[in-house]
């Protein structure tokens, strides 16, 4: 396909996506409109993944959870290398390892690659975790021989790309691939690409393997301009990054920084009683507490140094939006408990304050739960304590 002068990537986008509906190229789900569409022959055009060098040195694999990547994910699963998928719309933050059950057979690996298997057989990754991707495989809906890519509009792969770029899980080095029908494979005009928009080294499609030869910088990391108020509210992550980003003394200022500010004083306006000190009896004492009184809205802060202040993580959590309601401080227990409105809420402090440092404490963070009967010794009935396996 040719796409004509003077178009913008929407008119690109529409361009492929009436096509392959009119042609019949695409397949489910449909109608692929506002989709990285899949395609009959996805699967033909996954195996053409094989023949790359890149792949078969490859033992860290991140791949984008669309459906025409399906196959990728499952060759990545059979060759036993660590497969990466990213959390849909990047809610509860990038990374999921996805990890098959020990002597899984092929069938179980082809549920394992599916939508339905990333969420069962997944693990998160955390920003301290140590991860060097090797390959990055990403969705397109269109994509020229020079490697300049347009996704579905939303810009999740060039973030994702920017995040890793920022966690050190990738450099200028690491190759891209994108996989997509023929007919996806179009002109696209200089002018359209931005700074922050990926490129790809690879495009595979049911009969070619084509290598760009892309000599264009990939994203350095997060453009802070692009972001806006809204996403970092949508995408936790992204102020755990900035706020590690800002620490290290880089620009973080966004796209609608005094917008933000504005947000961020109104939801400042508790009042002082909201932090409980020793001295203030806290709700959380030790032994006072039955199982079913600890709310699931409490998060546990722990690990923190011990010179710690309290208005150093106060200042810290603002910094990431993720203020609680109320806050009770064991500073001599290097341990806090951070209290929010509503499970949901707490579910999103938790994703977004993974990570976070103090000092040179990386602070464990986790949903509170009280200790039950049973639990070893030494430790107080009714003390709040992390859940070992919180849902995030």
């Amino acid at each position: 396909m040719e796409s004509r002068a003077g178009v913008s990537k929407q008119d690109i986008r529409e361009q492929i996506w009436d096509y392959m509906e009119s042609q019949n190229l695409a397949d489910f789900p449909r109608p692929v409109h506002h989709r990285i569409p899949n395609f009959k022959g996805s699967y033909l055009a996954c195996q053409n993944i094989k023949d790359l060098d890149v792949f078969a040195r490859t033992q860290e694999v991140k791949v984008d959870p669309d459906k025409p990547l399906e196959g990728v994910r499952l060759l990545a699963l059979q060759s036993q290398k660590t497969l990466l998928v990213p959390t849909p719309r990047l809610r509860t933050g990038l990374f999921n390892r996805i990890t098959p059950p020990p002597g899984a057979a092929k069938d179980v690996l082809r549920k394992c690659a599916t939508s339905q298997g990333v969420k069962n057989y997944s693990t998160p990754v955390g920003l301290d975790a140590r991860v060097l991707v090797d390959l990055v495989v990403v969705g397109s809906v269109a994509v020229s021989e020079k490697g300049w890519r347009i996704g579905k509009g939303e810009g999740y792969a060039d973030l994702e790309y920017a995040m890793m770029v920022s966690m050190g899980a990738v450099n200028q080095g690491t190759p891209v691939v994108t996989i997509v029908h023929d007919c996806q494979v179009v002109d696209i005009p200089d002018v359209l690409l931005e700074d922050h928009d990926l490129t790809v080294d690879y495009i595979l499609t049911p009969t070619r393997v084509i290598t760009t030869g892309c000599e264009r910088p990939k994203p350095t990391g997060i453009t802070w301009s692009k972001i806006n108020c809204e996403m970092m509210e949508k995408i936790p992550i992204l102020r755990s990054l900035r706020y590690r980003e800002q620490q290290a003394g880089k620009d973080v200022t966004l796209q609608d920084e005094h917008r933000c500010f504005l947000q961020t004083r109104s939801q400042q306006t508790a009042p002082p009683s909201t932090v409980r000190r020793p001295r203030d009896p806290p709700q959380l004492e030790s032994g006072s507490m039955g199982a079913d009184d600890v709310p699931s809205s409490t998060v546990y802060i722990g690990n923190l140094p011990w010179d710690t202040r309290v208005s150093e993580l106060k200042r810290a959590l603002r910094e990431l939006h993720t203020a609680p309601l109320r806050l009770t401080w064991r500073g001599p227990q290097r341990r806090a408990f951070l209290h929010y409105q509503d499970p949901a809420s707490a579910q999103q402090a938790v994703s977004c304050l993974q990570g976070l440092r103090l000092g040179t404490n990386t602070l464990k963070v986790a949903l509170a739960r009280p200790q039950r009967a049973g639990d070893s010794a030494g430790s107080c009935a009714g003390q709040p304590h992390p859940d070992p396996d919180p849902t995030i």
